[in-house]
């Protein structure tokens, strides 16, 4: 059995919360549900800095100002956080909840979330729609799925491990992805919560909700679940869902 490890310096009631996961794993549903249990200002990284209308993508120094902007203010859960400027958002995080699920609940979710998306027309992304020719492109979001899975729950670890992430984006600016590794060391990191199943994650969102804490109880327990949405996502407010883990289950692991 997994018990998570609680720190110290857990933030009690955090103020600048990342949500961070592999593409489909429903960072986006979770990161407004925290927002709207907590009072926080949530931020969709897909709608305000990555896209443009016409499905062009923001450039970089233009994604990194945004970014720059966004985590300077004192409260903030943006839904996740680009490699080109997620140096900045961890700078300032107090937590991150990362969301680490096997690859077919999160390709599940996510075919089923484009589905959805082509047959209703939902507007997304900042004035864009999906299409099946754009699900079906050498770019769609579901081959991204499999190009970024390892690398994003790669980082994921890094981020439990308290690895200066800066220091592989610095490095691979240059080429060098071998000093990239060299480079990373251990320096001020913001605490980590990782959830694999999503059962916990609904309950620690429960718990938010409900003024029992941000982070885990003292105890490592946490609250009844709310409901799923029909994609898989959490939904501030749900209908009542799965209890939170057993005794014999795993936690979600902690790190300060």
């Amino acid at each position: 059995m997994l018990n998570p490890v609680l720190s110290r310096n857990f933030p009690v009631t955090p103020s600048r919360v990342l949500f961070y996961g592999v593409t489909g794993s429903g960072k986006s549903s979770a990161a407004r549900a925290y927002a709207e249990a907590t009072g926080l200002p949530e931020f969709s990284v897909d709608e305000c800095i990555g896209w443009l209308p016409g499905w062009e993508q923001r450039d970089a120094a233009e994604q990194r100002a945004l970014g720059a902007a966004i985590v300077a203010q004192d409260r903030w859960v943006p839904d996740s956080a680009y490699g080109d400027w997620r140096d900045l958002v961890l700078a300032r995080a107090e937590l991150v909840v990362a969301l680490d699920y096997p690859r077919w609940l999160s390709l599940s979710r996510l075919v089923r979330r484009t589905v959805r998306r082509i047959v209703t027309g939902q507007v997304v992304c900042n004035g864009n729609r999906e299409t099946l020719a754009r699900a079906l492109a050498k770019d769609s979001v579901i081959r991204w799925h499999f190009q970024s899975f390892a690398r994003k729950r790669r980082v994921i670890r890094d981020m439990q491990a308290g690895r200066d992430l800066s220091a592989e984006r610095d490095a691979r600016t240059v080429g060098d992805r071998q000093a990239a590794r060299d480079l990373q060391g251990v320096r001020d990191t913001p605490s980590v919560i990782v959830f694999r199943r999503p059962r916990e994650l609904e309950a620690w969102l429960e718990a938010a909700g409900t003024g029992t804490g941000a982070g885990a109880g003292a105890d490592g327990g946490t609250g009844a679940g709310a409901g799923a949405g029909a994609d898989g996502g959490t939904g501030a407010g749900g209908g009542a869902g799965a209890a939170g883990p057993k005794a014999s289950e795993p936690r979600p692991t902690l790190r300060a």
